[in-house]
């Protein structure tokens, strides 16, 4: 079979490497692909957002299965056009995607159902905004409504902080149009986890617990990023909480969104707040998370696109899926000044020098001349599994330390407060 998968990061070079051990697949492209997915799958030069073009390569290449993996394609109908066009795609629906692509939709919809999340206010009006902070006071949390690289949420500490996040998004236009509506709610407190599941509408099957790091800063701090690194699973996440999310929250999520008539089929990632009062929602995303999916796709033993396959068809509650016992650890190297300004073009180099059971994924890497550079903010992921969190943890920053580039910068601290 040959499949094609849409984006061009290190979630998509995890998605590609799991795909390429799969039996069933003939020939893998990526569109438009890196550096270090050209080393497992054909890299087609078409943008991810380019929906006639991408319909255009899938018939050109004879293509018989399409895995949309970013937030944009699909808040677009990436998925909608390719059904429409008699391709099998693997991805939420555009009506279904909103889940993502509208904070003010996905709140909404937990208030409307009592779904767990933080209390809050949405606001069209930036005085209205400016004035619900003055009376809420510090801290207090502000989300732009739309897509914004995973950057559009800044918990502030201060109400001056707040208020500068707001005015950034609806009077400065930083997020685009994307910050033209803001929620602003509650700060939650407790251990953040994420829970991956896959789902067909149907079935959910949720998969290994993690833990992103957003900071860009040891000891968290620093500005919000799309994810310093991450780990899986994480130890926060008992069998007792997992079983009161698949009660309050998993399940009446998938069954909220059917009676909406907004069928959701692929990867529902829940953003989840461990609070003193349980469990609560701080996001819903409409796909696999950067940089989460890195570990928690080298602890699948289950063929990927077995699970595809079945979640398109809807027959995903007959799978068993199976994952590896122990643990998993990714540490992502960026470019120094991310996620502000940064320069590229940097040549990498210790990448030959890595061990063959640590696992290097490109996120934003470019091949010239025969030799890796940087082209991104978040340039690689390194990511190792062991027997326990701490080995893990541990591994992958052997790797890191393998590798150079000018100006590289990570974090020392993925996964410490956990062990």
């Amino acid at each position: 079979m040959k499949v094609l998968v849409v984006g061009g990061g290190g979630r998509e070079h995890a998605i590609c490497v799991g795909l390429a051990k799969s039996p069933k697949v003939t020939k893998l492209y990526c569109a438009p692909g890196n550096g270090g997915i050209a080393q497992v799958a054909e890299c087609l030069d078409v943008k991810a957002t380019d929906i006639e073009g991408m319909i255009a390569a899938v018939k050109a290449k004879g293509i018989d299965f399409v895995m949309v993996a970013p937030d944009d394609p699909l808040a677009l109908g990436m998925v909608d056009a390719m059904e429409a066009a008699g391709i099998r795609a693997f991805g939420p629906r555009k009506n279904a995607a909103i889940l993502e692509s509208s904070k003010v939709f996905s709140k909404g919809l937990m208030k409307k159902y009592g779904i767990p999340t933080a209390a809050y206010e949405t606001f069209d009006k930036m005085d209205e905004a400016l004035a619900y902070i003055e009376k809420q006071g510090a801290p207090i949390v502000v989300k732009a409504d739309g897509l914004a690289l995973g950057k559009g949420v800044v918990v502030a500490s201060t109400v001056e902080e707040a208020r500068a996040a707001v005015v950034d998004m609806m009077q400065n236009g930083k997020f685009g149009a994307s910050g033209a509506r803001v929620v602003i709610e509650e700060c939650m407190t407790g251990p953040e986890v994420t829970v991956l599941c896959f789902t067909d509408g149907k079935a959910i099957a949720p998969m290994l617990s993690s833990q992103d790091h957003k900071r860009a800063y040891d000891n968290d701090e620093g500005p919000n990023t799309g994810g310093m690194g991450a780990i899986c699973p994480t130890p926060n996440y008992t069998p007792e909480i997992a079983a009161v999310c698949m009660e309050k929250i998993f399940r009446p999520t998938v069954e909220a969104m059917n009676k909406e008539g907004r069928p959701f089929k692929g990867v529902l990632y829940f953003g989840l707040m461990l609070t003193p009062q349980g469990p609560k929602v701080v996001e819903y995303n409409a796909r696999f998370g950067d940089p989460e999916t890195q570990p928690i796709l080298s602890m699948l033993e289950t063929d990927l696109l077995e699970i595809f396959e079945a979640v398109v068809d809807e027959r995903l509650g007959e799978l068993d899926i199976k994952w590896k016992s122990g643990a998993a650890a990714c540490v992502v190297i960026a470019s120094g000044g991310y996620p502000v300004a940064y320069d590229k073009g940097y040549e990498i180099t210790g990448l030959d020098k890595v061990p063959a059971d640590i696992t290097v994924f490109h996120a934003g890497t470019a091949l010239r001349d025969g030799k890796y550079v940087t082209n991104g903010g978040r340039v690689l992921g390194v990511t190792a599994t062991a027997d326990t969190l701490a080995a893990a943890i541990h591994r992958a920053y052997e790797g890191v330390k393998l590798i150079h580039f000018e100006k590289a910068h990570y974090r020392k601290d993925i996964g410490a407060k956990l062990i």
